[in-house]
C-alpha cells in the first residue's frame, strides 16, 4: 500500500526528547536549553503551537518569548495518555505502550480509557504502562523530583503509571502551581520539577479553542508563565509545552455512524476516540473493514492497516511484539475537520464535544516549546 501521510520535517524536535534534554541542561551536558541549576517542565494539556499564535493576542508573553524554533511534535495517537507517557517516560507509544485514548487489551474485547482505565478496568499501572518513568529513575539516582498538579490526580493510576517516584505536590489554582513549582526550584538545587495544566484542554473540549472562555483561559495561563519566568530569574530553567493541539469539530461536522451502516460490517470493537478510531475487526475481517472503510473515508481521513502504520513508523521506530495487538487492525485517523462517533452509543454525552484530537494533522501534532528563566538565556 502507497502512504500519503504528513511527514515530519528533518530534524523535527519531538515530545519524547523534551526531558533527556531538560536533564542534559541540569548536567550542562549538550541540550536544547541553556544549563540551570533545577528545571520545571510546565505541561499545559491541550496548548498547540497552532491554537497559541491563532490567539496570541490573548498570550502576548508566551508569543513574544516563542522563536520560530521553539515547536515540538507530539507523538501518535495526539492524545493525552499516549503523549504524556512519552513524555515522561522518553520512549514512544510503541514501546510504552499507551497506545490511544482507548485501546484492546489483547485477547479481550475490553478497551479501557487509557488514563482511567487502572481504577475502571484493572490495568496495573506497573505493567501496563512498559517504560520506567523518567522521575523514578532521577529520583533514584539522588535528583529531587516533584510533580505540581492538582489534588484529584494524586494516588491515582495513571500518576503512578508515569510519575511514581516523585513527591506530589497539590496545588489548586494554575498561578498557585507555578509558584509552588519556582519555589521548589529555588530551594532545591538540581531538582526535576513536573507541572500540569489540565484546564485550558477542558474548556477546549467544552467550548471549542475558538471560544471567549477557552481564550479566557490562555490569558490566565500566559499570566502565570510570566510570573514563572519572573520567579526563577536566572536561577532555574522552565519549558513551556504541550501533549498536543486542538481542533474545533461543530455538531455539522460530526460523522455518525449507526447501527446497519455497512461500516460495522466484520468490525468487533471500537477504540481510540473520534479523531483517531481503533477498529478491532473479527477473526479473518480485518482486510474487509479496510476496505470499506477506505472506500467511503479517504477524502476525509487516512485510513491505515495496523502493520501499515507500524512500518510507517507512526507509533515510534520499534513496536513491542505485546503492544502490537493493542493497536487497531484498521486505523482511522481523520485529516478534514471530522469526528467519526459510533452512534449505535446509548450514551450521547460525548457527542457534545466541540475542541478534540488525536490525529496526524500539523494543528493537533505540533507543540509550542517556550523556554523561560534560565532556559531563555542566549535563545
Amino acid at each position: 500500500m502507497s502512504l500519503s501521510l504528513p511527514a515530519d520535517p528533518p530534524g523535527a524536535r519531538s515530545l519524547t526528547d523534551v526531558v533527556p534534554n531538560v536533564l542534559a541542561a541540569l548536567e550542562g551536558a549538550p541540550s536544547w536549553f541553556a544549563p540551570a541549576r533545577s528545571a520545571i517542565v510546565l505541561l499545559v494539556d491541550g496548548l498547540g503551537r497552532g491554537n497559541l499564535t491563532a490567539r496570541a493576542g490573548y498570550a502576548r508573553f508566551l508569543t513574544q518569548r516563542m522563536t520560530k524554533k521553539d515547536a515540538a511534535r507530539t507523538v501518535f495517537p495526539a492524545t493525552t495518555a499516549a503523549a504524556l507517557a512519552s513524555l515522561l517516560t522518553g520512549d514512544a507509544p510503541g514501546a510504552h505502550g499507551l497506545v490511544g485514548y482507548r485501546a484492546r487489551v489483547p485477547g479481550t474485547d475490553q478497551v479501557p480509557n487509557q488514563l482511567r482505565g487502572y481504577e475502571t478496568d484493572g490495568l496495573d499501572p506497573l505493567t501496563w504502562q512498559r517504560s520506567r518513568p523518567l522521575l523514578e529513575r532521577e529520583a533514584e539516582r539522588g535528583r529531587p523530583v516533584f510533580v505540581v498538579t492538582k489534588a484529584a490526580y494524586e494516588g491515582t493510576g495513571f500518576t503512578r503509571a508515569l510519575q511514581r517516584g516523585a513527591e506530589f505536590v497539590a496545588a489548586a489554582s494554575i498561578v498557585e502551581r507555578v509558584e509552588r513549582a519556582a519555589d521548589l526550584a529555588l530551594r532545591h538545587p538540581g531538582a526535576l520539577i513536573y507541572a500540569y495544566v489540565p484546564e485550558l484542554d477542558a474548556i477546549g473540549h467544552a467550548r471549542g479553542w475558538e471560544s471567549d472562555e477557552w481564550s479566557a483561559g490562555l490569558e490566565t495561563v500566559d499570566a502565570a508563565a510570566r510570573t514563572l519566568d519572573t520567579a526563577l530569574g536566572r536561577h532555574a530553567g522552565a519549558v513551556v509545552t504541550a501533549d498536543h493541539g486542538m481542533v474545533d469539530v461543530p455538531r455539522h461536522r460530526q460523522m455518525l455512524v449507526g447501527a446497519g451502516d455497512e461500516l460495522w460490517e466484520g468490525v468487533r470493537v471500537v477504540g481510540g476516540e473520534p479523531r483517531m478510531l481503533h477498529l478491532y475487526a473479527e477473526d479473518g475481517g480485518a482486510e474487509g473493514v479496510f476496505a470499506r472503510w477506505h472506500a467511503r473515508e479517504q477524502a476525509r481521513a487516512w485510513v491505515l492497516r495496523r502493520r501499515d502504520a507500524i512500518e510507517a513508523g507512526l507509533f515510534g521506530k520499534a513496536v513491542a511484539p505485546d503492544v502490537e495487538e493493542r493497536i487497531g487492525d484498521v486505523l482511522v485517523a481523520a485529516r478534514a475537520s471530522v469526528a467519526y462517533y459510533d452512534d449505535r452509543e446509548s450514551d450521547k454525552k460525548p457527542q457534545n464535544m466541540i475542541g478534540q484530537h488525536g490525529s496526524l494533522t500539523d494543528a493537533e501534532r505540533i507543540v509550542p516549546l517556550v523556554r523561560l528563566g534560565a532556559f531563555a538565556v542566549g535563545g
